[in-house]
């Protein structure tokens, strides 16, 4: 009788032991809505919640274009209030003059969706439909481009503008596949173990791609000095009262991470140069603000890799997500 306690006691344990394990694991593998996404050049993620419940910009009201407002009242999603994660897959496109540009993007959404109204309204302006994976695949023309959509489950969106089926279907074959934690791409099983822990928002692979300009990348009009197929990786993390930024280029040798360090630190001293200029042109919130970010920028060099690294205050990322100046501290607020 006391061998059989024993027994049943260490099986009982095991089972505790590969509870935790899995949730442990789980935790720490890369979000759903990045593992859904096809092979590509860079992966965008950004947990919305967490920047709607830092920031409140679901509180502003947003003037909408005709467009976006129908669908607004045809399928009652409202993003800003209504998605609760995005992640984005760059795939570079081989004829960057073609109807896509130099980069297409396949995406999955997260959040609250009706999905009876949304299938209404794709269906109406759809031409065509596939039936996949026991999914319907929603296909809409715009502007020379093939936008598919689908809706994995009930509160998970997917969708490509690609040229081919490829993407999605391999997102509806991931979806249906997802539930290891470990699933995913190659670049997120490469790259994510480098993405810091917490991070709010991240990017990994060559997400330079969006600004990519004759080979360059091409930022608010300042050429860096970097080729755009240099691989990063990038993150916003919350701190208190701030927003942590960690950029990381891989560089090819420690040479090359030495030429880039030295090249983004003479950036970085120009603009911090003219932060005064522009905070005089500023409220004295914003220019505080702008100031303190500018002073945290900080370059650096660990062997192969360059590291840039920053802090946003808060109260600058609520000014830019909201698009309003907020009060002085100390202010009394005013009545909504």
């Amino acid at each position: 009788m006391r061998k059989r306690t024993r027994y049943s006691l260490f099986i009982a344990l095991a089972l505790v032991a590969a509870l935790v394990t899995a949730v442990l694991l789980r935790k720490h593998a890369p979000p759903e809505v990045a593992r859904l996404l096809p092979e590509s050049d860079a992966i965008v993620y950004v947990n919305l919640s967490r920047v709607r419940l830092a920031t409140h910009f679901d509180r502003t009201q947003i003037s909408h274009d005709a467009e976006y407002q129908h669908f607004i009242d045809a399928t009652g999603i409202d993003p800003e209030r209504d998605l609760d994660a995005v992640a984005f897959a760059l795939h570079r496109m081989e004829n960057p003059t073609g109807p896509n540009g130099p980069v297409a993007y396949s995406e999955v959404f997260e959040g609250r969706f009706d999905g009876a109204r949304l299938s209404s309204y794709l269906s109406s302006i759809a031409s065509s439909h596939e039936d996949y994976a026991g999914h319907t695949i929603y296909t809409i023309p715009i502007e020379g481009r093939q936008f598919r959509i689908a809706q994995l489950g009930y509160d998970t969106v997917a969708a490509s503008n690609m040229p081919t089926e490829e993407q999605i279907h391999a997102m509806l074959d991931r979806y249906r596949a997802a539930a290891s934690p470990f699933s995913g791409s190659s670049l997120l099983e490469a790259r994510y173990r480098d993405v810091p822990l917490l991070s709010t928002a991240w990017g990994i692979g060559h997400i330079g791609l969006p600004f990519s300009e004759a080979g360059r990348i091409r930022v608010f009009g300042i050429d860096l000095p970097l080729p755009e197929d240099t691989t990063f990786v990038a993150s916003l993390r919350p701190g208190v009262n701030s927003i942590h930024l960690r950029i990381e280029q891989f560089a090819p040798t420690e040479a090359d991470a030495a030429a880039s360090t030295a090249a983004l630190s003479n950036i970085v001293n120009l603009a911090q140069g003219i932060q005064p200029l522009v905070a005089a042109q500023s409220s004295p919130l914003d220019a505080k603000a702008l100031g303190t970010f500018s002073a945290s920028i900080k370059v650096e060099q660990r062997k192969d890799r360059v590291v840039l690294t920053a802090s946003l205050p808060l109260d600058l990322l609520k000014a830019l997500a909201t698009g309003v100046t907020p009060p002085p501290v100390g202010a009394a607020p005013t009545a909504p």
